[in-house]
């Protein structure tokens, strides 16, 4: 319930009222207590309070109640009476202005991010990734960023997978190795996010959180109610979702220092499954968040079972605390209900202990900070009800939230698959494969052309030696015939060289015997005549 003197909201009423303070809002807080106990109360009035002073909420509905804080309460005599003895005469039933978001699509403006926006190691945490598998996951991430491919659902993050498992020679060479076990192992991951609805929670038109930080024209703050009763069922998925919400706030808004009251309130229910198992990491940087988004304006409120559920390095910077009852039946919880007791400024009327095991439902401890932004006393009190109904909104009141902003279902109804690292990678595959079709051919082309310049060669060869056998065959006939021509010309010179020999011996031996007589004749005289 919003009180304007001084300006905050008045939570609960004991020996003293309990007011959270909006110029002290964004210090944090934190609603706790067993199941039953009231918390669920306690945040519709809280988010109530908020809207009422014109500051923007966003809780994320688990249980499908918190759809209440859209409908006018309807106030029985029980309830009159205990307000008229809490004192709050002004409380009057009042709807706030609400927006229905739903990340499986069933009813609510649906809402998307991408797998860029999420990051490797919000993305990882959320599907159970082991430290070699991130690294893996990180590697795909900036081979993506580097060679322009965006990731925007989980068919694009498959494609980098198999992209990055086929090129993993050349991609380790800088980066590191990529086994093919842990890339299928990420695969595998990626199927039980795909059952778990994360083809619908992954894509665009992504979600604008600028959106949620509106006003109606009354200058109520809208409350944002994420439907979540299915999405809680995947509780990595819920749990990173919502980091993501927190560090994207913190991320893209401005600086504001110290402001009179927040520009948004974030509600984290069952902040325990954000917590579990959280790697070093990963813890590391969201108490660096918690730490300084609260100089942008935004005020986080943790919702558990109990205060041992948050770290207490989270712990220690939730300043306005309302804590409900809680059980101790173990050690371990009587601890806890010991340790709860003394964060609390003492009060030395009760003992704050005991107290918390003696809370009714609707009771709680509650200590807020002051002016002065220091813890005031805890009190012991009643938390007031919210100007809203308790339980969930009746169904016409749930689908006029439906129904009510034609302006962002526009906007962010309509599912969006631009281009992206799936289609560019599937038509980088398309060109390499019409190229290899290309280069084969070309090869077949240039094995044909070869077979076909060997085979001229050949022809070409055998009949050069051809040629030259048969040239080889024409000169030796006809050296044969020169030759056979010269000795038979060898032979006639012969027999002519012969023939004149006689001829001359012939003539000789006439000469020689004609000559014998004449010399015969002469030397004896005259024997003849």
């Amino acid at each position: 319930m919003l009180s304007t003197e001084p300006a905050a909201i008045w939570v609960a009423q004991g020996e003293n009222p309990c007011y959270l303070l909006l110029n002290q809002a964004n210090r944090h807080g934190l609603v706790a207590g067993a199941s039953g106990t009231g918390k669920t109360v306690t945040v519709k009035a809280l988010a109530q309070g908020f809207s009422q002073a014109g500051v923007p909420v966003f809780v994320a509905d688990v249980k499908g109640d918190v759809t209440g804080v859209g409908q006018a309460a309807e106030p029985d005599d029980a309830l009159r009476e205990r307000l008229e003895k809490l004192g709050a005469t002004d409380w009057q039933p009042a709807a706030c202005p609400m927006r229905l978001w739903d990340v499986m699509g069933d009813r609510g403006i649906p809402v998307r991010i991408t797998i860029s926006d999420m990051g490797p190691l919000l993305l990882g945490r959320m599907l159970g990734l082991t430290d070699v598998q991130q690294g893996v996951l990180d590697i795909v991430f900036r081979v993506a960023d580097e060679q322009g491919l965006l990731l925007i659902d989980l068919k694009d993050l498959r494609s980098m997978l198999s992209y990055v498992s086929d090129h993993a020679k050349e991609i380790e060479t800088v980066y590191g190795r990529v086994s093919s076990q842990s890339v299928g192992a990420i695969l595998r991951s990626l199927l039980a996010v795909e059952d778990q609805g994360g083809n619908m929670f992954f894509g665009e038109p992504a979600i604008d959180l600028a959106d949620m930080m509106a006003c109606d024209e009354s200058g109520q703050g809208y409350v944002n109610v994420l439907r979540a009763e299915k999405l809680v069922s995947s509780p990595q998925v819920y749990a990173m979702f919502l980091l993501w919400m927190i560090t994207e706030l913190y991320e893209s808004l401005p600086e504001v220092g110290d402001p009179d009251k927040p520009k948004l309130v974030f509600f984290f229910d069952e902040a325990h499954l954000l917590f579990d198992d959280m790697p070093k990491a990963l813890r590391d940087k969201l108490v660096q968040v918690v730490k300084l988004i609260r100089s942008k304006g935004v005020g986080l409120y943790f919702i558990s079972q109990s205060p041992s559920d948050i770290p207490d390095e989270v712990l220690a910077q939730l300043s306005n605390r309302i804590q409900h009852g809680l059980r101790a039946y173990t050690p371990a919880e009587q601890k806890t209900v010991k340790a709860t007791a003394e964060a609390f400024r003492e009060n030395p009327a009760f003992d704050a202990a005991e107290a918390l095991l003696e809370l009714g439902t609707g009771e709680a401890l509650v200590s807020c900070l002051d002016e002065d932004g220091k813890p005031s006393m805890v009190e012991r009190a009643m938390v007031l009800a919210p100007e809203c109904t308790m339980g969930a909104a009746h169904e016409e009141t749930v689908q006029a939230a439906v129904d009510g902003h034609p302006e962002l279902m526009a906007k962010l109804g309509g599912a969006v698959d631009r281009e992206s690292a799936y289609e560019k990678l599937a038509a980088q595959a398309a060109e390499a494969s019409q190229a290899a079709e290309l280069a084969e051919e070309r090869a077949k082309l240039e094995a044909e052309r070869a077979a076909f310049e060997k085979q001229k060669a050949d022809e070409e060869a055998k009949a050069a030696k051809a040629a030259a056998k048969e040239a080889a065959r024409a000169q030796a006939a006809a050296e044969k015939a020169a030759a056979k021509e010269a000795e038979r010309q060898a032979k006639a010179e012969q027999k002519q060289r012969e023939q004149v020999a006689k001829t001359v011996n012939s003539v000789i031996g006439q000469i020689g015997r004609e000559t014998s007589r004449q010399l015969i004749r002469g030397l004896f005289g005259s024997l003849r005549r």
